[in-house]
C-alpha cells in the first residue's frame, strides 16, 4: 500500500516561474581552462569533502568503467565493524551539478556508518570521472552511470549483489528512478529532492514554458552547435551560483548558499562556480526519463521531499505514476537544499529502515 507521510495540511502551489525557458540559463560564451576542457582528474588522495570523515567505515578511492567506457570516479565506505557476512550495498550520486565530495558522500557515508557497503560517484564528464569535454550531462549516459556503479559494488567480496539498493538525489533522482525501471538487479530505491532533469529542461518551471517558447530555446541550442563546431571546443554558460541578485527567488539563494559558501562548496562541483556546457539542455528536451516509473513495481520507490521545497511537484507527480510499493516522505519545514547536507533533516534513520527490509 501507499503512503503519504505529511505532518502539515496544504502546500503553497504558487511556486516560482521558470527563471529561464529551459530552467538552465544560456548566457554568453565562455570557455572553461583548457587544461579542464581536455582530460578529467586525477582522484586525489585528500580528504577534501565538505563533511568531516567518520571514524565508524573505512573509505576507499575506487574507480570503474561504464557501458560507453566512460571511467568513473567513487568513494567506497564499509561499515568498521562488518564481520566476514557480506553486506548489503548502496550506491548514490547527485545531485545534478555536484560532486562526491558533497551531499551524495555525506549520504554514503552516513549509510555505510548504519551497516551498508556504499558507493558515492562522480557521474561521467564531472568531478573526477573520464569523459570529454567536460561539464556536459546526458539522461542516457548518466541513466548508465547507475547500473555501472551497480556493476562494480556487486562485485565487490564485501557484497551480497542480490541486496543492492540505489539513492538519487536531486537531478539524480530522477535519473535513479529511470536507471532502476530498466536495471533489474536493483531491489529498492530512494529519490530524495527529486528532479526530473528532463521535464524542467523542456517544460520550465511548474511546465510553464509555451511551445513558442520552447521553439525559440531550441533554435538558439541549434546555433550554439554552429558556433561550437566552428571553434572546434563547446561554449560554456554563466558561472553558477556566483552570486545571487536582490531578486531572486529564494530557492536560487539556497542554492548559492550551498554551493558558493563553505557549508557545500567544492571546487570540481558545477554547480559552485563552474558551469555546464551551452547545449547540455538538448538532449534532455525530447526524452521525458520518467515515462516507464511504473515499471520499478513490484520493487518499493521512497520518495523523501521537503515541505517549503519550490521543487516538491517533481516528486508528488512522480509518486503519483509510480506503482505500488510506493511511499511519498515530506519533511517539515525544510527546503529543497536542506536535503543536501542538514543531518537534522535528512531521514536517514528511516532509510536505514527501508533498505534494511527490502535489502533484507
Amino acid at each position: 500500500m501507499s503512503k503519504h507521510s505529511e505532518t502539515q495540511d496544504g502546500f503553497n502551489s504558487s511556486r516560482r516561474g521558470l527563471m529561464k525557458a529551459t530552467g538552465v540559463a544560456v548566457a554568453a560564451i565562455s570557455l572553461i581552462p583548457a587544461a579542464a576542457a581536455t582530460r578529467a582528474l586525477a582522484q586525489t588522495t585528500d580528504w577534501d569533502k565538505t563533511f568531516p570523515k567518520s571514524d565508524k567505515v573505512d573509505h576507499q578511492k575506487v574507480s570503474f568503467k561504464n557501458r560507453y567506457g566512460i571511467t568513473l570516479a567513487g568513494d567506497l565506505y564499509l561499515p568498521k565493524d562488518r564481520d566476514n557476512n557480506t553486506l548489503a550495498a548502496i550506491v548514490i550520486s547527485g545531485p545534478f551539478g555536484a560532486v562526491k565530495e558533497q551531499s551524495s558522500g555525506l549520504y554514503a557515508q552516513t549509510m555505510a556508518e548504519r551497516g551498508f557497503a556504499t558507493l558515492a560517484f562522480d557521474p561521467s564528464y564531472t568531478g573526477e570521472s573520464g569523459g570529454e569535454p567536460r561539464n556536459i550531462a546526458s539522461p542516457d549516459i548518466n541513466t548508465e552511470d547507475f547500473s555501472a556503479a551497480v556493476d562494480f559494488i556487486g562485485l565487490r567480496p564485501e557484497v551480497d549483489r542480490e541486496r543492492i539498493g540505489v539513492i538519487g538525489v536531486c537531478g539524480w533522482g530522477g535519473m535513479a528512478l529511470n536507471a532502476v525501471a530498466v536495471d533489474k538487479r536493483v531491489k529498492a530505491v530512494v529519490a530524495s529532492t527529486m528532479y526530473d532533469m528532463t521535464r524542467v529542461m523542456s517544460k520550465g518551471y511548474n511546465d510553464s514554458v509555451t511551445l513558442e517558447q520552447r521553439t525559440q530555446t531550441l533554435e538558439q541550442l541549434s546555433r550554439q552547435r554552429w558556433v561550437d563546431a566552428e571553434k572546434g571546443t563547446p561554449a560554456y554558460q554563466a558561472a553558477y551560483n556566483v552570486e545571487v541578485g536582490p531578486d531572486a527567488p529564494q530557492f536560487m539563494v539556497d542554492y548559492h548558499d550551498y554551493y558558493s559558501t563553505p557549508r557545500g562548496y567544492h571546487k570540481r562541483a558545477v554547480n559552485s562556480g563552474n558551469a555546464w556546457s551551452q547545449t547540455t539542455p538538448i538532449s534532455f528536451m525530447n526524452m521525458p526519463i520518467l515515462t516507464y516509473i511504473a515499471e520499478i513495481s513490484p520493487r518499493p520507490v521512497l520518495f523523501i521531499h521537503g515541505e517549503k521545497a519550490h521543487s516538491r511537484y517533481f516528486s508528488e507527480t512522480a509518486f503519483a505514476a509510480a506503482a505500488e510499493p510506493k511511499e511519498l516522505m515530506i519533511i517539515p519545514d525544510a527546503s529543497h537544499t536542506d536535503l543536501y547536507d542538514r543531518m537534522d533533516k535528512i531521514p536517514f534513520d528511516r532509510m536505514a529502515e527501508f533498505f534494511g527490509r527490502h535489502l533484507a
